[in-house]
């Protein structure tokens, strides 16, 4: 019996109260059932009672003694207790508990996958460097956590479409070119200009596949420059991001919105909405009304456009292009934004705390020998993606920047993400994986087959009884990843389960020894071997990580 079955149970068993008469409350759409942190409490608990005893007129004592009496006659349930003000602690026998081994398997892939957030139709937004040279171990953290949050939220029923929104527009785009130019006639770098190996590189290519373009006069070949950098910049990017096993859906234009029309257009219907005014010369939007610290200016006196013009239409097109939520992962450096950003929602008719949700990523720091790396040779002054990856590996980069709530900063260290060692997390996991499949491939050399006759009252000891109640918590724990957007909850989760499979693995004899008979238990703890194998895979693979057979 699952969590989510056992939950069942519970409204089924309110339901046949109320139908009996014994209880006068709404029956609840879902019912919280969760592995008590003492055992001696039972494998599950729920504070139904505790909930439904105001509603109902009653004790939280006397409510749980009513859905106790019905949930004891279920088949599979050994006891259940009612403890303190009204808390139902149940315990399973060990066949139905064990019977969980055998669910496992025969789902495989599809086993921790919900429908908690069926239907929601998200736009996930991250990473979204400026396309002025190589992803930073900033946008290096958005990657991974992006990347995993778009596999927790389709595993939970969502669909999800992905963007990496190119500031392709605006000062900085001539600041690059500028760059690029001066790079290639030998020039100094402007003020303000980019610097590192990476601008000297770029504008080599483009003078090699750019025949006579040093010959263009200054304004045409500026921006020749500003075409063809930007467009090897963005295959950079791109390249980067798909030997990280970062995916987008879209790669979206900033300059697209002004080409279109579709900034003037999005002023239009604010100014529909009733939130923009005419001030000083400026067009503004009255962002104040909605928590922000001040009105923001859309259009300045001299006519430019400001970049928030764009933010203000680029939600208004991820909105029309159907999305219902509309996630931003922005950068430590833009705290400023998410008052601003929730303000241009509300002044779209939107509700500020359901249609747009942002969230901000802290700082990463990359020890090696107890000291910080701060720099890049190829960029110059910050540590990218292609360092990240050349330092510590695709998998140990994913796993680890992925572990951590984006609210707090975090350290890299190199020599522990490179160490083959229990320190190092990405490696705990993955070991106890390639683990279980040398388990496997033992059983395979001795001749012996788990078989179809399993047997999951076996499956009784307090190692094996704590490792199913581990896998019977993972699809809560995508669940509540894909919820709360924070991909960490995974990761941790599965470093406890490999915890667990190694104190069962140290305690209980999975295979027979040299001259000892194969027994029904050691079958059935094939079983709860390969079923703990395929939680971790399918763990790994949300996090975008590989789950390797042999270490």
């Amino acid at each position: 019996m699952t969590p989510a079955e056992l939950s069942q149970a519970v409204q089924v068993a309110v339901r046949a109260a109320v139908e009996a008469g014994e209880l006068s409350v709404d029956v609840p759409e879902s019912v919280t059932v969760e592995r008590p942190k003492n055992r001696d409490h039972g494998d599950y608990a729920t504070n139904v009672a505790l909930q439904l005893a105001k509603p109902a007129g009653k004790p939280p004592r006397a409510v749980a003694e009513l859905v106790a009496a019905r949930l004891r006659e279920l088949p599979g349930v050994a006891k259940v207790d009612i403890a303190g003000p009204g808390f139902l602690n149940i315990t399973l026998d060990a066949a139905s508990q064990g019977e969980l081994a055998r669910s496992i398997v025969e789902a495989g892939e599809a086993y921790g996958r919900n429908e908690a957030l069926k239907g929601l139709r998200i736009n996930l937004e991250f990473v979204s460097a400026n396309p002025t040279g190589p992803i930073h171990i900033g946008g290096v953290r958005w990657a991974a956590v992006g990347d995993s949050l778009a596999r927790i939220l389709k595993a939970t029923g969502a669909e999800v479409a992905t963007e990496y929104y190119l500031n392709d527009a605006g000062v900085q785009i001539s600041k690059f070119a500028a760059s690029l130019k001066a790079a290639a006639n030998g020039e100094p770098v402007p003020a303000d200009g980019y610097v590192g190996e990476y601008i000297t590189d770029i504008a080599k290519a483009i003078t090699d596949g750019v025949p006579g373009i040093l010959e263009l006069p200054a304004d045409e070949q500026l921006q020749a420059f500003r075409t063809h950098g930007l467009k090897l910049m963005v295959a950079e990017i791109q390249r980067s991001m798909d030997e990280f096993g970062t995916h987008f859906d879209t790669w979206f234009s900033e300059q697209t919105l002004h080409d279109s029309g579709a900034v003037t257009k999005a002023i239009e219907r604010l100014r529909e909405q009733g939130h923009v005014f005419d001030e000083d010369g400026a067009i503004w939007l009255r962002t104040t009304d909605f928590g922000d610290d001040k009105d923001r200016v859309l259009i300045k006196a001299d006519g430019e456009t400001t970049y928030f013009a764009a933010d203000a239409a680029y939600y208004l097109s991820k909105r029309d292009r159907g999305s219902e939520v509309s996630v931003y992962m922005l950068g430590a450096d833009h705290h400023g934004y998410v008052n601003r950003l929730k303000a241009i929602a509300a002044c779209a008719g939107d509700d500020m705390d359901r249609n747009i949700e942002v969230k901000i990523g802290q700082f990463v720091k990359m020890l090696r020998d107890g000291e910080e790396v701060r720099m890049s040779k190829r960029a110059g002054n910050i540590i990218t993606i292609d360092d990240v990856v050349e330092w510590i590996g695709v998998d140990a980069a994913r796993y680890t920047l992925s572990r951590s709530s984006t609210d707090s900063t975090i350290t890299l260290d190199i020599n522990v993400l490179t160490s083959q060692t229990n320190e190092n997390p990405v490696y705990y996991v993955q070991y106890a994986h390639a683990r279980m499949c040398s388990v496997a491939r033992k059983a395979a050399g001795l001749g012996i087959d788990k078989g179809a006759d399993f047997e999951p009252g076996l499956l009784a000891t307090e190692w094996e009884s704590a490792l199913l109640g581990q896998l019977a918590a993972f699809p809560g724990e995508v669940a509540k990843a894909g919820r709360f957007r924070e991909p960490h909850h995974v990761a941790r989760y599965l470093e406890k389960l490999a915890g667990e499979y190694h104190r069962f693995w140290e305690n209980c004899q999975i295979l027979p020894k040299a001259g000892e008979e194969l027994t029904d238990t050691h079958r059935a703890r094939l079983w709860l071997v390969e079923a703990t194998r395929t939680v971790l895979a399918n763990g790994l693979t949300l996090l975008g990580v590989s789950a390797p057979e042999r270490m």
